[in-house]
């Protein structure tokens, strides 16, 4: 076979909704997921950016809507998945990508307010869109789940437990649901992104910095040096991951965690002693 129609990669004709896609990692898998073919919901809390984003893709000739979706109002995210049946007829892509990252600090001084606010929305939140998107796939018989986990899931680096708990916690949560779907057809994979230079990163690397007393581009340098293939992830490296297990191509993989990090497997470097008050 040969041509994009016979492609297993193709996605036409599929619907997909991408969380917190409005920006950054989570709009380059809903531009990526678009181009293969599937018509995108741009899920996010930042309707007003969702919709520019939106916009944009429209105008280079994919299909591409945006819709308002707070993932940590289990009401609230039943709700929006009963909706988008209703108004497409079905699901068959969900991306959870939307979370948050934690303010850096050692566990020792890691307050109750963080810990639950970063567990709520990253690990919560992921948990209520698999409930509802599993329903509806499941009394469908057929979809596929993709959610975004992290290499900090696996080999956690240090001063940020809080994420490292959550990420560990969507990777099981992801494991536990594939075996659940199994008997519907219906596949559930993550995908462990390595260092992206993206607004989000941003901001915990400058925290970082200020924690360990050093400059920025020391350790963006620092961490590009530990990357074995020599080079930060872009957006597009992480959505074609994404991509390729919501495509038929990927047809027999489920419960899989696929990392995309260029090689790195985690960062475990132990920071040094914190000064004295």
């Amino acid at each position: 076979m040969s041509g994009n129609a016979a492609s297993p990669h193709r996605l036409d004709g599929l619907i997909a909704v991408v969380t917190g896609a409005a920006q950054g990692l989570g709009l380059a898998i809903a531009d990526q997921l678009a181009c293969d073919g599937a018509e995108v919901m741009i899920a996010d809390l930042q309707l007003e950016t969702a919709r520019t984003s939106a916009n944009r893709l429209r105008q280079q000739g994919l299909k591409a809507q945006a819709t308002y979706l707070d993932i940590a109002d289990a009401a609230g995210v039943t709700a929006f998945f009963e909706r988008m049946v209703s108004e497409h007829g079905r699901l068959d892509i969900l991306v959870n990508n939307a979370g948050v990252g934690q303010t850096v600090a050692p566990i020792v001084e890691l307050s109750d307010q963080e810990w639950a606010r970063v567990l709520n929305i990253t690990l919560t939140g992921t948990f209520y869109c698999c409930r509802a998107a599993g329903q509806i796939m499941e009394r469908q018989e057929s979809g596929c789940i993709v959610n975004i986990a992290s290499i900090n899931g696996q080999n956690p680096g240090p001063l940020v437990a809080a994420y490292n708990v959550a990420k560990a916690g969507v990777i099981s949560l992801t494991r536990t649901l594939a075996l659940e779907l199994a008997a519907y057809g219906v596949r559930v994979n993550a995908v462990s992104p390595g260092p992206v230079y993206t607004e989000f990163n941003k901001k915990v690397m400058a925290q970082r910095c200020q924690r360990l007393n050093i400059t920025e581009d020391q350790m963006i340098e620092r961490i590009r040096g530990s990357i074995p293939l020599g080079r930060w992830g872009e957006p597009v490296d992480i959505a074609r991951g994404v991509a390729f297990l919501c495509s038929p191509a990927a047809c027999w993989i489920t419960g899989e965690v696929l990392r995309v990090s260029g090689g790195l497997e985690g960062v475990s470097a132990a920071p040094p002693k914190r000064a004295k008050n």
